[in-house]
This record gives C-alpha cells, structure tokens and sequence, in this order.
C-alpha cells in the first residue's frame, strides 16, 4: 500500500474516533413521557401566533420589542465601528513599520475576539444593571475584535502608490490620511460595518434572553410560561426582521464593492 494510501486512511480513522469520542460523551436521558404533548402544543402555537401581542398600547409587545434589539445593533455597531478604527491602524503590518508592533496589536485584537457576547452581556449587567445599555456595551466591545480585525486587512491590501506620491511632496500625515489612505479604506470599513450590523441583529436578540434588553426577553417569559402563540409570533417578527435587514444590508454592500 502506498504512502499517501497510508495518510489517507490514517486521516479517516482519527476522524472517525473523534466523532465516536463525541457521541460516546453525550448523556442520553430519554425521551419524557409528555414530549409528544408537549411537541405538538409549541408545533400549534407556533403556526397559530398571536397577532394581538404585534401592538399593544399600554406595555410591551413585539414591535417595541424589535425596535429594542435595533436599537442595541445600531449602538453596539456605532461604538465598535469608531474604537476599532486606532486597533486596526495599530495592528496593519506595513514595510515600514515593525513585526512587533502589528503583532501587539493582533494579539490584543485576537484577545478581544475569545469573549463571546453572552459573556460580556453577564459582566456589564453586573456593572451597569439589566437593560439595553448593558446588552449594546458587550456588542461593541465584542465586535472590536472582529471589525478590527477585518480593517487591519483592509489596510495591510491597500495600494501605497498615492501615499508614497503624497510623502514625496511633503504632504502631512493629515493630509496622506485624508487624501491617500481613507479614499481606498472607507468602502471596506462601511461593507464591513454593515455585515457585522446584520450579525449584531441576531446576537442582540439571544442577549435579552439574560436581561440585556430587546426582544430577547419577552421571548424568554413567554418559552418559561409556555405561551407558544406568542413565542410563534415573536419568532415570525424575528425572522422578517432579520430577513429585511440582511437584504438591505446586502444591497448596500453589493453597491460599495
């Protein structure tokens, strides 16, 4: 049997223990005696949603409940799309510039990136209180890591032929900034910004279900007092949402590429 043979079936069987290692650790409880009662009351509720709960003039319902979760994407993206910008410049490797300079910045960038969401959205509850401030403040810190990230590309893919024509006049960094490097970097910060806007839209309705605001929350009392009509019609207006916005979304990156 040949070499490469060899490898390939080597490659297979540690796939293989891998996936058995998997299943082998999984606990299997069973199946309750009342999941078929229970499958069929969410299937019901959930094809049969409760249209009264879209509008409700004296408390919460599901349009102030989406435009909530709006509202925590457009922050968290605001403030993540500013901060990162002074990351991304730090952590681009240019020729001119040193290893370990873009290296820190990576690293610090990188760092940012392994706190998921829900974890941020934990520690800022406990410092600012429950609410749509906490849950828009783990967005943006979140989403630095990302954006940065994807903005150090940006430049590091940047042509330097208008800013080495620039130095050669004398021109300013102002001026190289303004006239040389944001012209080339400003339409693939925006189709970026708007791309990780569509994925706070989604992270920012699973943060309500831990109290930090949108229509997370309702979602959640409706799923613990097991209102299945309305946890249908909360899904139906997250779906149409999320739906509307990555195609408005798209229209725009499609025009900036």
């Amino acid at each position: 049997m040949s070499r490469k043979r060899w490898i390939r079936w080597l490659i297979f069987a540690i796939v293989v223990l891998i996936y058995v290692w998997t299943f082998w650790g999984l606990p299997v409880s069973g199946i309750k005696p009342t999941a078929g009662q229970i499958t069929r009351s969410i299937f019901h509720g959930l094809f049969h949603p409760d249209w009264g709960y879209v509008y409700l003039p004296d408390g919460e319902d599901l349009l102030r409940g989406l435009l909530d979760t709006l509202a925590i994407a457009v922050l968290g993206t605001f403030i993540s799309a500013i901060l990162c910008v002074p990351f991304a410049f730090w952590a681009a490797s240019g020729r001119n510039k040193p290893r370990l300079q873009s290296g820190a910045g990576k690293l610090i960038l990188s760092f940012i990136r392994t706190f998921p969401e829900i974890v941020m959205a934990l520690l800022f509850i406990k410092a600012v209180g429950p609410g749509s401030f906490a849950g828009a403040l783990a967005l943006g810190l979140h989403s630095i890591g990302m954006l940065g990230k994807l903005f150090a590309e940006e430049i590091e893919n940047m042509d330097a032929g208008p800013t080495e024509a620039l130095v050669a006049t004398g021109a300013s960094r102002f001026q190289i900034l303004w006239f040389a490097i944001l012209p080339q970097v400003l339409p693939g910060f925006l189709s970026y910004t708007l791309y990780r806007f569509e994925l706070n839209v989604r992270s920012a309705t699973i943060l309500g279900i831990i109290g930090a605001g949108g229509i997370g929350t309702p979602l959640i009392f409706a799923l613990n007092t097991r209102h299945w009509d309305r946890v249908g019609i909360i899904l139906l207006g997250i779906i149409v949402t999320v739906t509307l916005i990555d195609f408005v979304s798209g229209y725009f990156r499609r025009k900036l590429a």
